[in-house]
C-alpha cells in the first residue's frame, strides 16, 4: 500500500528512488507498436508495424514514419496522439533553428532539444511523462545517425536497436544479425527481419512502413517498394 502512495505522483520520488509515473510510461512504450532502427555504412533505416483496427477503418494521412526535416526523419512505439505532438514540436524546433542560422539543425541538437522538452514533462504538476519512445534517424556531417529518446528524457546513441513488443528478441536479433558494414539495402532487409520476428500474420506493404535516410535526405518508402523489399526475404 506504501507505493501506491508514489504511484500518482509525478513528482515525488518513491522510496526506492524511483518516479512511478515514468515506470508506467516506459510500460506503455513497451506496450507499443514493434519499431526497429539500424544504422548502415551509408544511411540510416526505421521501420515498424503499422495494424490497421478493422477492415473498415480508412486511414491514409496518418504515418507512424514522419519527416522531421529533409534530413531527419522518426519513428515512435507507444500513444500515437503523444507523438503527433512531438513531431509538431520537433518541426517547430527545426524551423526556428534555421531562421537562427539559416542552415538545418544538426541531429544531435535536434535530439537533445525533443529530449529536453521529454525531460520538462517529468517534473512538472499537472502534466504526465509522454507515452512515447522515439527512433531519430538523421544524416549530416557526410555520415548518418540514431538516436533513442525515452519518456524519461534521456537520449542514446544506437548503432541498431528494437522498441516496442517483443523488444528484447528484437535486440538479440540484431546483436546477431548487425555488422560494422553493413550498407543500406541490407539494413533494410535486416530491419524487415526483425520485425518479422515477433509478427502475428502475414507481412504487406499495408501493414509495415519504413523510412531511409542517407546522402540524399530522408523519405518513407511506397508500398510497391517494400512489397519488392519483401519479396526478397518470402
Amino acid at each position: 500500500m506504501a507505493s501506491e502512495r508514489y504511484s500518482f505522483s509525478l513528482t515525488t520520488f518513491s522510496p526506492s528512488g524511483k518516479l512511478v509515473q515514468i515506470e508506467y510510461a516506459l510500460a506503455a512504450v513497451a506496450a507499443g507498436a514493434p519499431a526497429v532502427g539500424i544504422k548502415a555504412s551509408n544511411g540510416v533505416v526505421l521501420a515498424t508495424e503499422k495494424k490497421h483496427k478493422s477492415i473498415i477503418y480508412e486511414e491514409h494521412s496518418i504515418f507512424k514514419v514522419e519527416a522531421i526535416t529533409k534530413h531527419i526523419g522518426l519513428v515512435y512505439s507507444g500513444m500515437g496522439p503523444d507523438y503527433r505532438l512531438l513531431v509538431r514540436r520537433a518541426r517547430k524546433i527545426a524551423q526556428q533553428y534555421y531562421l537562427t542560422y539559416s542552415e538545418p539543425i544538426p541531429t544531435t541538437q535536434l535530439v537533445q532539444r525533443v529530449a529536453h522538452i521529454m525531460q520538462e514533462y517529468t517534473q512538472s504538476g499537472g502534466v504526465r511523462p509522454f507515452g512515447v519512445s522515439l527512433l531519430i534517424a538523421g544524416w549530416d556531417n557526410d555520415r548518418p545517425y540514431l538516436f533513442q529518446c525515452d519518456p524519461s528524457g534521456a537520449y542514446f546513441a544506437w548503432k541498431a536497436t528494437a522498441m516496442g513488443k517483443n523488444h528484447i528478441n528484437g535486440k538479440s536479433f540484431l546483436e546477431k544479425r548487425y555488422s560494422e558494414e553493413l550498407e543500406l539495402e541490407d539494413a533494410i532487409q535486416t530491419a524487415i527481419l526483425t520485425l518479422k520476428e515477433g509478427f502475428e500474420g502475414q507481412m504487406t506493404p499495408d501493414n509495415i512502413e519504413i523510412g531511409i535516410c542517407d546522402a540524399q535526405g530522408f523519405r518513407r518508402l511506397s508500398p510497391t517498394e517494400v512489397k519488392d523489399y519483401l519479396a526478397t526475404i518470402a
